[in-house]
């Protein structure tokens, strides 16, 4: 339904205060209140002021520097205009890399999925097409554009495949429409925005049962904190925020990452993950050995998707080692097992039984 001219003026004129507020420069802007970042988000995902006014404010927004009560007051609106779907399941961790992708060395999350699943953890990964900046490979791209899989109009397909499977992949388009909505603004504006931060601690799915886990990343110092805030608001149960190679959930092989880990039932833990003191030796060699090799490569999707897939059959090849150390370590920060070294060996054996790959391909081939 149209609103009249009245509700018109109402829109425009509260979101002229924060812009007046936000973008007056690096001394005279003030800060926001968190209702008023959580209006001001609402506003511009519903459409209803301007694509310039809504420019403007993602830009000014960044700019400033937002406030952990901006970010808590943004991150709200975005969840509430979640599309979000309940899932049978007792246990359900969501892993949310950079929404705009890497484009260095090759990052092997998508194929870690699966393996997770098959040591006990149900997993999804939550991404959407390529965005700014980087442009570079997400889960999604690696989906549709590799595997010819439809982006849209299986949005409850997918949803009972991760049921089915115990594995998945959601995109934003269909989790949230109305963020998707913005792709065109966003590569417009070119740089990131807070939307670039908080898309990556949405929930699509909530696992009935309540173990609700979340692996996510930062990249700049600082926005941790906010990320950890807004994970105590969230329905997550256990949530983790670390910065892996090139902003992934691949922890601690590039350079040491700190891992903040908030849970229901006790206070923010911050653990340091480095492979040297992670594993035995000897892994630590095959880890970056692995590592190494691939930060040489060049690569397009095919070449990737092989390396990926070869991991999956028998754990040969560079991507075998870097798969099992994501998985090994992931399953250990959400407590399943005693130790990174047990989780890495655990994840080994999966990949060496070969029957990942044998279930990537099923469930690939019920999303046609």
């Amino acid at each position: 339904m149209k609103k009249n001219i009245y509700e018109s003026s109402l829109v425009d004129s509260r979101m002229q205060s924060y812009l007046q507020k936000i973008a007056t420069g690096p001394k005279m802007s003030k800060d926001l209140t968190e209702v008023e970042a959580e209006d001001a988000l609402t506003l511009i995902l519903k459409d209803e002021v301007s694509k310039v006014k809504s420019g403007v404010f993602l830009i000014a927004a960044r700019m400033k520097l937002e406030t952990l009560e901006e970010n808590i007051g943004y991150w709200k609106a975005m969840d509430k205009t979640t599309i979000r779907h309940p899932i049978q399941l007792d246990q359900l961790l969501q892993i949310a890399d950079p929404f705009d992708g890497f484009n260095r060395v090759p990052y092997f999350g998508f194929y870690t999925i699966p393996v997770l699943a098959a040591m006990g953890l149900p997993t999804y990964g939550h991404s959407a097409p390529s965005l700014p900046p980087k442009f570079g490979i997400t889960f999604e791209d690696i989906l549709c554009k590799h595997y010819g899989v439809n982006p849209k109009g299986n949005h409850r397909q997918r949803v009972e495949l991760i049921r089915q499977f115990q594995f998945g992949y959601i995109n934003m388009q269909e989790a949230h429409p109305l963020l998707e909505k913005l792709r065109d603004l966003r590569i417009e504006i070119v740089k990131r925005t807070m939307l670039s931060t908080m898309e990556k601690i949405l929930m699509p799915l909530e696992a009935q049962a309540g173990g609700n886990y979340l692996a996510t990343s930062y990249f700049h110092r600082g926005y941790e904190t906010s990320m950890i805030e807004v994970a105590k608001l969230s329905k997550f149960n256990l949530t983790m925020v670390g910065n892996g190679a090139e902003g992934t959930t691949l922890y601690g092989v590039h350079k040491p990452a700190k891992v903040f880990i908030e849970s229901e039932k006790e206070k923010t833990k911050e653990i340091l993950c480095q492979i040297s003191t992670m594993f035995s030796e000897e892994t630590n060699s095959e880890i970056d050995d692995a590592y190494k090799a691939l930060k040489s490569e060049e690569y397009d999707l095919p070449k990737f998707a092989d390396w990926g897939e070869s991991a999956l059959k028998s754990g040969a090849g560079p991507a075998g080692p870097l798969i099992a150390c994501q998985a090994g370590t992931l399953f250990h920060l959400c407590g399943l097992v005693l130790s990174f070294q047990e989780g890495y060996d655990a994840a080994r054996k999966v990949l060496q039984e070969g029957f990942c790959y044998k279930k990537l391909m099923q469930h690939i081939d019920s999303l046609f």
